[in-house]
């Protein structure tokens, strides 16, 4: 039996619900190609208009600004991601186990593991995993953080944040930094990914700027996450 796993978006996110219509729906789709493509500080509404065939005018009936474009495809994000976590660690009882599958999750590795149909609809989980590595820091990096924050912008963020604690707090019960190192790790994975790809001297994992990553440097970066990870929850020193 098919399904479709629906999403409740922060109304504070946009002007009108975009998955209200085919317009809002194309908006975002292609606008996570267009923003994967160019990049966020390229990516105008203007061209976003162009690429769809529509007017300017229409986009920002949607959203009142790019960076709040880049907020709820980033927030959209983590709750996919979440929702995965959910599905993929639901029938796990090692939490050794969970946290390695947490890890994989991180790189997008084994997508075709992922459940295909849950938030998914149409939309190109792989551009979007990209713009999150390269993006994201920007949705929370502002002057407006504290506005922003109040209106529980970020909370998928740290939904997902306190979802990946309480794995590491299976495993550790007395870990007492368990939602500082799952807010790290994510940190780590998605830097040292954006490294590996564009300042490989900064990481053991790559060799030439803009080079495309190799499964040989992937598998290395997960067993450094893992290293990381296991080390510092297995240390008796705190």
């Amino acid at each position: 039996m098919e399904y479709t796993v629906l999403v409740r978006m922060n109304e504070k996110l946009f002007l009108r619900d975009p998955e209200s219509s085919e317009l809002g729906r194309r908006i975002v789709r292609q606008g996570i190609l267009l923003m994967s493509d160019i990049g966020f500080e390229e990516m105008t509404f203007r061209k976003l208009a162009d690429r769809i065939n529509t007017k300017e005018a229409s986009i920002y009936r949607y959203f009142e600004n790019k960076h709040r474009l880049l907020v709820y495809v980033v927030a959209w994000y983590w709750q996919w991601l979440e929702y995965q976590l959910i599905f993929q660690t639901n029938n796990l009882p090692d939490p050794r186990e969970k946290l390695e599958r947490v890890l994989k999750l991180l790189l997008l590795k084994d997508i075709s593991s992922f459940s295909s149909q849950p938030i998914a609809d149409e939309l190109d989980i792989v551009a979007l995993h990209s713009i999150v590595i390269r993006e994201a820091s920007k949705a929370y990096l502002t002057r407006h953080i504290t506005e922003d924050n109040r209106q529980q912008l970020f909370k998928p963020y740290k939904d997902l944040c306190s979802r990946i604690a309480g794995i590491i707090l299976e495993y550790r019960p007395d870990y007492p930094f368990a939602r500082s190192r799952a807010s790290s790790i994510i940190e780590t994975a998605h830097y040292q990914a954006f490294f590996m790809q564009n300042l490989p001297s900064l990481t053991d994992f790559g060799s030439q700027p803009n080079q495309t990553p190799t499964p040989e440097n992937d598998e290395r970066l997960l067993r450094f996450l893992q290293h990381l990870l296991f080390s510092s929850l297995e240390t008796d020193t705190f």
